[in-house]
């Protein structure tokens, strides 16, 4: 996952899956999900972002992977 964030226009991408994007499913007011031919999620866009989330948390984020768990079988 990749995170940008543009100051000026305040938006920030996450950037899920290096995937092309062909479509956008609208959340709500300003919150996006690109998707891409098969449906699947690669990325989300939020517009007017720091009226929506924390920007330095999210810019902050470290992510530790328990790699036990992406070896489980999902139901």
């Amino acid at each position: 996952m990749k995170v940008y964030y543009d100051d000026k226009a305040d938006a920030l991408y996450l950037k899920l899956s290096n995937e092309k994007p062909d479509g956008v499913v609208e959340l709500s007011e300003g919150v996006n999900l690109d998707t891409t031919h098969g449906g699947r999620l690669a990325g989300i866009e939020i517009l007017k972002a720091s009226e929506k989330i924390d920007i330095q948390t999210i810019l902050s984020y470290s992510l530790e992977l328990d790699k036990d768990i992406l070896k489980q079988n999902v139901a």
